[in-house]
């Protein structure tokens, strides 16, 4: 949803006036100061702030699904050294669920 001053936040514009803030520095190579601009403009309103809010996130959803993909592809492997192929998992937990015997 858009807020007051046109970007993309989840909180409203008292909320972000009473944040605490800090200045942080960093460079953006010359070649992507225009495709940043574009950014900032779309999901910041314009604002660099409320753009690197509105990213956050995303980012942090990213991650996420990262690490899910590496914690699936380690136990798919850990399953294989054991024998173990994707047919005869769900099988197990199938009839696992099937019995009520789950164990936590």
């Amino acid at each position: 949803m858009l807020g007051a001053t046109g970007c993309i936040c989840r909180c409203n514009p008292d909320t972000i006036s009473g944040m605490s803030t800090s200045t942080v520095g960093f460079a953006v190579a010359d070649e992507d100061q225009e495709r940043l601009a574009r950014l900032v403009e779309h999901f910041g309103g314009g604002n660099r702030s409320a753009y690197l809010r509105a990213t956050l996130p995303v980012m942090e959803s990213l991650a996420r699904a990262e690490r899910l993909r590496d914690l699936q592809a380690r136990n798919t492997e850990r399953a294989a050294a054991a024998g173990q192929d994707y047919q005869s998992l769900l099988a197990e937990i199938r009839q696992t669920y099937k019995s009520g015997t789950r164990q936590r």
